[in-house]
Protein backbone atom coordinates (compact mmCIF):
# COMPACT_ATOMS: atom_id res chain seq x y z
CA UNK A 1 0.00 0.00 0.00
CA UNK A 2 3.12 2.57 0.61
CA UNK A 3 3.85 2.21 -2.95
CA UNK A 4 0.48 2.81 -4.16
CA UNK A 5 0.14 -0.60 -5.29
CA UNK A 6 -3.57 -0.47 -4.35
CA UNK A 7 -4.51 2.36 -6.60
CA UNK A 8 -3.42 0.40 -9.56
CA UNK A 9 -4.38 -2.03 -11.67
CA UNK A 10 -5.49 -4.56 -11.33
CA UNK A 11 -6.16 -3.84 -7.69
CA UNK A 12 -8.57 -0.55 -8.33
CA UNK A 13 -10.94 -2.81 -11.56
CA UNK A 14 -11.49 -5.62 -8.76
CA UNK A 15 -12.84 -2.87 -6.08
CA UNK A 16 -15.14 -1.28 -9.07
CA UNK A 17 -16.00 -4.94 -10.40
CA UNK A 18 -17.40 -6.35 -6.65
CA UNK A 19 -20.57 -4.18 -6.76
CA UNK A 20 -21.40 -6.24 -10.34
CA UNK A 21 -19.90 -9.69 -9.33
CA UNK A 22 -21.91 -9.37 -5.92
CA UNK A 23 -25.14 -8.63 -7.62
CA UNK A 24 -24.31 -10.98 -10.18
CA UNK A 25 -23.80 -13.77 -7.56
CA UNK A 26 -27.31 -12.53 -5.66
CA UNK A 27 -29.58 -12.42 -8.77
CA UNK A 28 -27.74 -16.13 -9.67
CA UNK A 29 -28.89 -17.72 -6.81
CA UNK A 30 -32.09 -15.52 -5.58
CA UNK A 31 -34.17 -18.54 -5.48
CA UNK A 32 -32.19 -20.81 -3.27
CA UNK A 33 -30.52 -18.14 -0.45
CA UNK A 34 -32.36 -15.36 0.73
CA UNK A 35 -33.56 -12.67 -1.44
CA UNK A 36 -30.27 -10.08 -1.87
CA UNK A 37 -31.67 -7.88 -4.90
CA UNK A 38 -34.92 -7.14 -5.06
CA UNK A 39 -37.66 -7.96 -7.91
CA UNK A 40 -41.06 -8.81 -6.79
CA UNK A 41 -41.66 -4.65 -8.14
CA UNK A 42 -40.33 -2.77 -10.74
CA UNK A 43 -40.55 -0.19 -8.45
CA UNK A 44 -39.21 -1.88 -5.69
CA UNK A 45 -36.45 -2.89 -8.06
CA UNK A 46 -35.50 0.86 -8.90
CA UNK A 47 -35.76 1.99 -4.86
CA UNK A 48 -32.84 -0.57 -4.28
CA UNK A 49 -30.68 -0.02 -7.10
CA UNK A 50 -30.89 3.75 -6.31
CA UNK A 51 -29.65 2.95 -2.99
CA UNK A 52 -26.48 1.02 -4.52
CA UNK A 53 -25.57 3.87 -6.37
CA UNK A 54 -26.07 6.02 -3.15
CA UNK A 55 -23.69 3.48 -1.08
CA UNK A 56 -21.21 3.48 -4.58
CA UNK A 57 -21.11 7.43 -5.13
CA UNK A 58 -22.07 8.91 -2.29
CA UNK A 59 -21.20 7.26 0.99
CA UNK A 60 -18.26 4.70 -0.20
CA UNK A 61 -15.67 7.91 -1.79
CA UNK A 62 -16.50 9.51 1.51
CA UNK A 63 -16.33 6.18 3.74
CA UNK A 64 -12.91 5.28 1.79
CA UNK A 65 -11.24 8.43 2.72
CA UNK A 66 -11.80 8.92 6.04
CA UNK A 67 -11.08 5.33 6.72
CA UNK A 68 -7.46 6.14 4.95
CA UNK A 69 -7.23 9.42 6.74
CA UNK A 70 -8.14 7.65 10.32
CA UNK A 71 -7.38 4.48 10.31
CA UNK A 72 -4.57 3.45 7.76
CA UNK A 73 -2.00 6.26 7.40
CA UNK A 74 -1.47 5.50 11.30
CA UNK A 75 -1.10 2.23 10.57
CA UNK A 76 1.45 2.86 8.09
CA UNK A 77 3.24 5.58 9.64
CA UNK A 78 1.59 8.13 7.80
CA UNK A 79 0.01 11.38 9.24
CA UNK A 80 -3.48 12.00 9.08
CA UNK A 81 -4.38 15.21 6.68
CA UNK A 82 -7.01 16.63 9.43
CA UNK A 83 -8.14 19.14 6.49
CA UNK A 84 -9.55 15.61 4.57
CA UNK A 85 -10.82 14.27 7.74
CA UNK A 86 -13.11 17.35 8.39
CA UNK A 87 -14.09 17.52 4.98
CA UNK A 88 -15.10 14.66 4.14
CA UNK A 89 -16.60 13.82 7.91
CA UNK A 90 -18.98 17.17 6.96
CA UNK A 91 -19.93 15.17 3.82
CA UNK A 92 -20.64 12.28 6.12
CA UNK A 93 -22.93 13.59 8.53
CA UNK A 94 -25.10 15.03 5.22
CA UNK A 95 -24.98 11.41 3.70
CA UNK A 96 -25.96 9.86 7.01
CA UNK A 97 -28.96 12.75 7.15
CA UNK A 98 -30.10 11.34 3.76
CA UNK A 99 -30.44 7.78 5.16
CA UNK A 100 -31.59 9.14 8.48
CA UNK A 101 -34.21 10.46 6.94
CA UNK A 102 -35.06 7.32 4.53
CA UNK A 103 -34.70 4.53 7.37
CA UNK A 104 -37.03 6.25 9.37
CA UNK A 105 -39.74 5.49 6.59
CA UNK A 106 -39.22 1.86 5.33
CA UNK A 107 -36.32 -0.39 5.88
CA UNK A 108 -35.36 -3.96 4.22
CA UNK A 109 -32.34 -5.71 4.21
CA UNK A 110 -30.40 -6.05 0.69
CA UNK A 111 -27.21 -6.05 -1.45
CA UNK A 112 -26.93 -2.46 -0.98
CA UNK A 113 -26.78 -3.11 2.80
CA UNK A 114 -23.76 -5.58 2.18
CA UNK A 115 -22.32 -2.95 -0.12
CA UNK A 116 -21.93 -0.69 3.52
CA UNK A 117 -20.37 -3.35 5.83
CA UNK A 118 -16.18 -3.12 4.67
CA UNK A 119 -16.41 1.01 5.71
CA UNK A 120 -18.91 0.64 8.38
CA UNK A 121 -16.67 -1.81 10.28
CA UNK A 122 -13.79 0.78 9.75
CA UNK A 123 -15.13 4.17 10.49
CA UNK A 124 -17.28 2.30 13.70
CA UNK A 125 -13.55 1.93 15.11
CA UNK A 126 -12.85 5.76 15.09
CA UNK A 127 -14.70 8.71 16.21
CA UNK A 128 -16.95 9.00 13.74
CA UNK A 129 -18.78 6.51 15.43
CA UNK A 130 -20.53 8.98 17.27
CA UNK A 131 -22.29 9.84 13.90
CA UNK A 132 -24.05 6.64 13.34
CA UNK A 133 -25.09 6.68 17.02
CA UNK A 134 -26.66 10.01 17.01
CA UNK A 135 -29.35 9.26 14.16
CA UNK A 136 -31.48 6.52 15.93
CA UNK A 137 -32.76 4.96 12.83
CA UNK A 138 -29.10 4.77 11.05
CA UNK A 139 -27.54 3.06 14.83
CA UNK A 140 -30.42 0.45 14.69
CA UNK A 141 -29.80 -0.07 11.29
CA UNK A 142 -26.22 -0.69 11.80
CA UNK A 143 -26.90 -2.81 14.34
CA UNK A 144 -28.82 -4.60 12.35
CA UNK A 145 -26.43 -5.31 9.72
CA UNK A 146 -23.65 -5.79 11.82
CA UNK A 147 -24.58 -8.47 13.76
CA UNK A 148 -25.83 -10.53 10.77
CA UNK A 149 -24.13 -13.71 11.31
CA UNK A 150 -22.39 -14.18 7.88
CA UNK A 151 -20.71 -11.06 8.72
CA UNK A 152 -20.10 -11.86 12.14
CA UNK A 153 -17.57 -14.75 10.57
CA UNK A 154 -16.13 -12.12 8.28
CA UNK A 155 -15.07 -9.61 10.73
CA UNK A 156 -13.49 -13.10 12.86
CA UNK A 157 -11.45 -14.36 9.56
CA UNK A 158 -9.58 -10.74 9.76
CA UNK A 159 -8.64 -11.75 13.63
Amino acid sequence: MRAGAHKQEPFISLNVKSRAITKYIAEEYAGKVAPLVITDSKKKTAIASVWMEVEAHQFDPVASKLGWELVYKPMFGMRTDQAVVEENEAKLEKVLDVYENRLSKSKCFGLADLHHLPNLQVLLGTSLKKHFESRPHVNAWVADITARPAWGKVVALKG
